[in-house]
C-alpha cells in the first residue's frame, strides 16, 4: 500500500519523472556497469543494452506501476509485475541484487533531475520502487520454490540429441539432460533461458521458448539467428548457437518460466504469430494433439515466404490430428507455392472469429499491437488476448496496454 503522504507527492512528480526515465535509465545503466561489470556477465543482455529496449522495458515498468498505485493504492501489484518476475527467475535473480539496483537508480535519478528531487519527492518513490521490489522478490520466492531452483545455483546442463534445420535461418535443437535426471517441470508456451560463453569470455543470456509438448522425453528450442541490419548489432546468442552448437553438444539451461501459458479450459482457441512466434504456439497445439484436446482451435499465421515459416510441417501436421482446428497462413511472397495460403499481410477481415476464444498472440510487437486492435473490434475482450513477447518487455512502455 503506497502512503497517502507519497501518493501525492507521486501524483505531482510522475510527469517530471516520467518525462526523464529515459535520461534516469540509460544513467543507471552506464553507471552501474561502469562500476560492476560483472553483471554484464550472463544477467544482462548486450544486445538489448545497445539497442536500448532494456532500457526502455525498465522505464514503462516504473511508470506503469507508479500509475497503477496512484489509481489504486490499495491495488496487487502482482498481475502488472509477473511477466518481470517470470524473467527475472528464468536469470536466477537474488534478493541482493535489488539493493544494488536501488543503489545505481537513485544516485541516476538525482543526477538528472537535480535540485528539482526534493527530500520528500525523493522518499515517495524510494517508496514507490521498494513496494515494486518488494512484490517481484515475493513473486520470484514463489516462482523459485515451486520450480525447486537455487536462484544462486539457477542452471543445468542439457546435451544436444538432435539439431534440425527448419529454415535458412532457424534451427531446433532437441535436448535432454546431461545428468539423466528427470525433466523440470514445463507448461505449454513458457521459455527457459540459455546462457552461452561468447568469444570474449562473457556469458551472455538469451530467453527461447519451448517449441515442444513439455510432456515427453525430450525438450525442444527453435532458434532464429538474429541478422545485424541498420544499426542494430546481430543477435550475439543466436548467431553463436547457429555457428558452434552440433548434436553431441551441450546448452546451459535454466527451469522453464513464463506466465503465458495455455490453460486447461474447454474454451476455443485462437492462436495468432508471425515470424518466430510460431514457437509457443508450436508446443500449445503439441500439447493439445498429446492431451486429445477437442477445443475448437484456430491457427493464424503470417510470414515473409513458406520457405521462412519454420515449424511450418509440424503446424500442419497437428492441426490435422485435431478434431476441430484449422489453419490459415499469410505469405508476403510466394504465397502461391503453399495450398490454401493468402498472399500479404495477415487480415482478419472475413474470418469466423469466436467472440468467446482466448487468443494468444505472439510476434514483433507492432504486429500485435495491430492484430490486437482488430480483435478488439471484432467483439473480443481485451482480458481474453494474452501476448508474449521475445526480450524485454516494451508494451509497458506504451499507453496502450
Amino acid at each position: 500500500m503506497l502512503s497517502l503522504e507519497s501518493a501525492a507527492v507521486i501524483r505531482a512528480t510522475l510527469p517530471a519523472v516520467g518525462g526523464a526515465l529515459d535520461d534516469i535509465t540509460a544513467r543507471f545503466y552506464g553507471t552501474m556497469f561502469a562500476e560492476q561489470p560483472q553483471l554484464l556477465d550472463g544477467l544482462f543482455n548486450r544486445g538489448n543494452q545497445a539497442s536500448g529496449e532494456q532500457r526502455k522495458a525498465l522505464a514503462g515498468s516504473i511508470a506503469a506501476f507508479a500509475q497503477a498505485l496512484l489509481d489504486d493504492p490499495d491495488t496487487s501489484p502482482d498481475a502488472l509485475l509477473s511477466r518481470i518476475a517470470h524473467k527475472h527467475a528464468a536469470l536466477g535473480v537474488t534478493e541482493d541484487q535489488y539493493t544494488i539496483v536501488h543503489k545505481y537508480l537513485f544516485r541516476a535519478i538525482g543526477d538528472v533531475l537535480g535540485e528539482a528531487l526534493t527530500p520528500e519527492a525523493a522518499a515517495a518513490w524510494d517508496e514507490v520502487y521498494w513496494l515494486m521490489a518488494g512484490a517481484l522478490i515475493a513473486q520470484e520466492a514463489r516462482l523459485y520454490q515451486k520450480a525447486e531452483v537455487d536462484p544462486r545455483h539457477p542452471w543445468r546442463q542439457w546435451t544436444v540429441v538432435e539439431r534440425r534445420e527448419e529454415t535458412p535461418d532457424v534451427a531446433s535443437f532437441l535436448l535432454r539432460p546431461a545428468d539423466d535426471g528427470p525433466l523440470p517441470p514445463a507448461r505449454a508456451g513458457q521459455y527457459v533461458s540459455v546462457r552461452v560463453l561468447m568469444p570474449d569470455g562473457i556469458h551472455q543470456t538469451r530467453q527461447y521458448t519451448l517449441s515442444s509438448a513439455p510432456g515427453d522425453g525430450l525438450r525442444r528450442i527453435t532458434v532464429k539467428r538474429v541478422a545485424g541490419v541498420a544499426d542494430a548489432p546481430e543477435g550475439e546468442v543466436s548467431n553463436q548457437l547457429h555457428r558452434t552448437v552440433r548434436a553431441g553438444g551441450e546448452l546451459t539451461l535454466s527451469a522453464p518460466f513464463g506466465d503465458v501459458v495455455l490453460d486447461d479450459a474447454g474454451t476455443p482457441l485462437v492462436l495468432v504469430s508471425a515470424g518466430i512466434g510460431c514457437t509457443p504456439m508450436v508446443a500449445m497445439l503439441e500439447h493439445l494433439a498429446a492431451t486429445a484436446s477437442a477445443r475448437p482451435v484456430l491457427v493464424l499465421h503470417a510470414d515473409r515466404a513458406p520457405a521462412d515459416h519454420a515449424l511450418r510441417t509440424d503446424t500442419r501436421r497437428l492441426v490435422a490430428q485435431l478434431p476441430d482446428a484449422r489453419a490459415q497462413f499469410w505469405y508476403e511472397r510466394d504465397a502461391d507455392g503453399e495450398a490454401g495460403a493468402r498472399p500479404g499481410l495477415m487480415n482478419l477481415e472475413g474470418l469466423d472469429l469466436p467472440l468467446d476464444a482466448d487468443v494468444y498472440l505472439c510476434g514483433a510487437l507492432p504486429f500485435m499491437r495491430a492484430v490486437r486492435a482488430r480483435l478488439l473490434q471484432a467483439g473480443i475482450p481485451p482480458r481474453r488476448i494474452r501476448y508474449e513477447v521475445f526480450g524485454p518487455d516494451l508494451w509497458l512502455a506504451h499507453t496502450e496496454g
